[in-house]
């Protein structure tokens, strides 16, 4: 028998995700961000709505649910907004999972959020949303939790309120793995958390494209990053004029025989190419120090800019949190919304799909939208792994 779901702000769909490896039927989800509706509808079917959850009466969504699960919005409740009250509207978008848990009455909801909601109010938001959903009949119990205990690699840390209407206990999964090297206790039921290099570590030479490409059997899809690393990191030690050198590489471009567009499909870019061979609006770029020899064995061009193009120096580096360097030798830090942290390269920031792995998603799961709607939607995301442990303890309570 497969329990039938219904799910709230689901985003790109990684708490669904979870839920269908454990074998759960999705029948109705809802978000509101466009291309976070249209990457759920790639890779986990038709049955979400887009639109304003606030504005969808309940009438519209489908009955026989046996749970509801939601990731209300977490801004209004983030440690990392230091305005953040109860006058946040935000904070009581709860209250559309709420309606909705009233009105269709599922044998149990999950809800998701982070790790501010604890202490909101010195405690009183989550004791008041722990209420409400008593007040519906639930036995309703919260537990915080860490991605890296159930094989994440990554230091997520994420609020599981969790509550039941079937006279049994909410039961919240079990650490599986251990984050801790340096004082682990040798407690061999544990196993050792993946690292950012065990989980990543096989992409971090190869060149960043808009096109799939195949690596140690997998495809990979999405190896795109932004490359806002400022020039506080690796930088070019010498001034290159753009202008000159794309004379010269247009030059080489036309002897060979090569075309802009075969040169972007040898790269695997889809327009990139075009700009290092332009220069009449000032859009042009010079090529990265990897694409630079690539277009050398191509082109087959002298040595007469080589030094100047590919020579960088490392700089001094100014820390802040929106430039963070990822460790490589332990879990991630939290993969953010925003501009992920900077590879340990120093060149670029994560790409895409190195986000997404840490987030545990598969390789065939496509983003669609602007490479920062894609950072956006992974980093909103529950991680697939962890959604899919919670999954398997509301299972074994409806088996019960």
């Amino acid at each position: 028998m497969k329990f039938r779901l219904v799910s709230l702000f689901s985003g790109a769909g990684g708490m669904d995700k979870g839920f269908q490896n454990a074998g759960f039927k999705i029948i109705w989800a809802n978000d509101f961000d466009k291309d976070a509706v249209n990457t759920y509808k790639k890779n986990l079917g038709e049955h979400i709505v887009l639109g304003d959850i606030t504005k969808i009466p309940s009438t519209q969504i489908p009955n026989d649910v046996d749970v509801v699960i939601g990731g209300f919005p977490c801004q209004g409740f983030s440690v990392n907004n230091i305005k953040r009250n109860m006058e946040d509207k935000r904070n009581f978008l709860y209250k559309e999972l709420l309606r909705i848990v009233k009105d269709k009455n599922p044998k149990v909801f999950v809800a998701e959020n982070v790790k501010g909601l604890l202490s909101m109010e010195k405690g009183k938001v989550i004791e008041m949303i722990k209420s409400d959903f008593e007040k519906l009949g639930y036995k309703v119990d919260y537990k915080l939790l860490l991605a890296a205990e159930y094989g994440v690699p990554e230091l997520r840390e994420r609020v599981i309120i969790m509550g039941n209407r079937i006279g049994v206990d909410n039961i919240f999964p079990k650490a599986t793995h251990y984050t801790d090297y340096k004082n682990y206790s040798k407690d061999t039921r544990l196993l050792k958390t993946p690292t950012v290099e065990e989980t990543i570590g096989f992409l971090a030479n190869e060149r960043l494209r808009d096109n799939e490409f195949e690596i140690n059997g997998r495809i990979i899809y999405d190896h795109i990053a932004s490359e806002k690393v400022a020039d506080t990191f690796w930088g070019r030690k010498y001034p290159v004029n753009q202008f000159e050198i794309c004379d010269y590489l247009k030059y080489w471009r036309n002897k060979s025989g090569w075309t802009t567009t075969r040169v972007d499909k040898h790269f695997g870019y889809k327009y990139t190419a075009g700009h290092w061979f332009r220069k009449d609006n000032g859009s042009g770029s010079i090529p990265k120090p990897d694409d630079w020899w690539e277009l050398k064995k191509i082109l087959g061009f002298d040595d007469k800019f080589d030094k100047v193009v590919t020579t960088l120096e490392l700089k001094d580096i100014t820390f802040e949190q929106s430039l963070r360097i990822s460790n490589w030798d332990r879990p991630s830090d939290t993969i953010t919304a925003t501009q992920p942290e900077i590879h340990p390269n120093k060149k670029r920031r994560l790409s895409v799909r190195e986000c997404a792995m840490i987030q545990t998603f598969p390789d065939d799961f496509i983003f669609t939208g602007s490479l920062n709607s894609k950072y956006r939607q992974i980093g909103n995301a529950v991680p697939v792994l962890m959604a899919t442990k919670i999954a398997e303890c509301v299972k074994k309570m409806l088996e019960e």
